[in-house]
């Protein structure tokens, strides 16, 4: 499907800048000029179909265990066989980042590929960069460079030896925060229509992209994967850890796994969108009443006063409803009561429990978790920044995955915080920073790219 016109003049503008190369070990290049973002909703070649050298990828095969990311990025001019791959080994997900001829044919150039795993199936992970191997060898011949694997995260040493001994290939490990920054300068600097800010004001078009930047220092670097890290980066390959929180993507899946029947994070995301955190959050309208005067200070009646407020004094209510019979008879002793033990009454369920038992539709609490870490997240984002006085903020992490609720509520605490003046900055790859970082980390001594990224 041919792109929109906005899009190939967006492409066509920043040509120029992205005339570099990646250089790689030996001869190796990995050509970036003209390099776009595949979406496989637009895009009349399945995901990972478009080369032999990429394993074959049903979606309803019941054996699949990783998710593919649904945006290919298109290296049209990259003709190099490329023999390595990426891990980025978190505590919740294993990102994998590779590259495949295009049709099978290295004069029609490549494309990077995006997959994520459940770490708890590291395993499935193995196997599929054993099949990216023998891949490698029927695509470039039986004389090809051995393909290696780039590893990088906390699972890049916890599952050092694993990885090596089914693999029987070299493992490289590369430091975690280095990546982070490396893949995101890659972004920022290389790729366009990569970087958006979210605008709220027009939810039809609220994704405003950007273009290439070539001097995007000074930045704050939010990472949101199992937990979160904040990262100062003043230059290329200078940047320092300036704090975090314990409260990220780890402690939403924890904690909805224990209050709702979701039993995967996109299970969880999909509640939140379907849900309505009015009937688990105290809002400023529910203390002050509608209309009071609260908008001077930029709150609306929505507005979260305390996330799970509600939650006890429904409780409570239900228990007095439960024990003096519900209360419902107004005194008509021909009334049907409910029963005490939470079985559904002649008018349907007790008092204050819904229809299959629950007091909290699980679709309502996951909404009201997500804006409750979501917005403690900026907040703090926000402060840091405020610190060290940096005005771009760059979100990213497994975390976001493109969820609309999530990247309107980091974008919009950036916002009321700092009163307009500084900028929260999303990305199509959020949670391939480290992987993209470790894939490019596979170099010579004395190797750079253009500016963002020292030797």
């Amino acid at each position: 499907m041919e792109e929109p016109a906005s899009k190939r003049r967006r492409i066509s503008s920043s040509a120029a800048d992205m005339q570099s190369a990646i250089t790689q070990p030996g001869s190796i290049k990995i050509n970036v000029t003209g390099a776009y973002i595949i979406d496989h909703e637009d895009d009349d070649t399945p995901p990972e179909s478009s080369s032999s050298s990429s394993p074959s990828s049903s979606s309803d095969s019941p054996e699949q265990t990783y998710q593919h990311h649904k945006r290919d990025i298109r290296l049209p001019n990259h003709t190099a066989v490329v023999s390595h791959v990426a891990a980025d080994i978190g505590g919740s997900l294993a990102k994998v980042v590779y590259f495949s001829r295009e049709n099978e044919h290295a004069e029609s150039g490549g494309r990077l590929h995006f997959l994520s795993f459940e770490t708890d199936k590291i395993d499935d992970c193995i196997e599929y960069l054993r099949s990216l191997q023998s891949r490698h060898k029927l695509a470039n011949g039986a004389k090809a460079t051995e393909l290696t694997v780039q590893a990088t995260g906390g699972g890049a040493f916890k599952f050092y030896d694993r990885i090596k001994e089914r693999l029987g290939v070299g493992v490289q490990r590369e430091d975690e925060m280095t990546c982070l920054i490396m893949g995101l300068d890659f972004f920022i600097t290389e790729i366009p229509m990569e970087v958006f800010t979210y605008n709220d004001a027009d939810p039809e078009n609220a994704a405003v992209y950007q273009d290439v930047r070539t001097g995007p220092y000074p930045y704050l670097l939010v990472n949101i994967g199992s937990g979160v890290s904040m990262i100062k980066v003043s230059g290329p390959s200078q940047f320092q850890r300036i704090g975090g929180t314990a409260m990220g993507g780890g402690t939403l899946w924890g904690l909805l796994s224990l209050l709702t029947g979701a039993r995967s994070f996109d299970d969880m995301l999909a509640m939140a969108d379907k849900g309505d955190n009015g009937p688990v959050d105290l809002l400023v309208g529910d203390i002050y009443g509608e209309g009071m005067g609260y908008e001077k200070i930029g709150f609306s009646d929505r507005t979260i006063a305390s996330s799970f407020g509600k939650v006890l004094k429904r409780k409570r209510e239900a228990e007095r409803s439960a024990e003096d019979g519900g209360g419902l008879s107004n005194g008509d002793p021909n009334a049907v009561k409910p029963a005490t033990n939470g079985a559904e009454t002649a008018d349907g369920p007790p008092a204050g429990v819904i229809a299959d038992g629950r007091m909290f539709k699980p679709e309502d609490i996951s909404r009201s978790l997500l804006y409750a870490i979501s917005n403690n997240i900026g907040q703090i984002a926000y402060l840091q920044s405020e610190k060290h006085d940096l005005q771009r903020i760059y979100f990213g992490g497994s975390f976001i995955r493109g969820h609309q609720q999530t990247i309107h509520t980091l974008s919009f605490a950036i916002k009321f915080w700092s009163k307009g003046t500084k900028q929260a900055y999303f990305l199509r790859h959020e949670g391939y920073l480290g992987a993209v970082g470790a894939f490019l980390k596979r170099r010579p001594v004395n190797w750079g790219r253009r500016g963002s990224v020292e030797a």
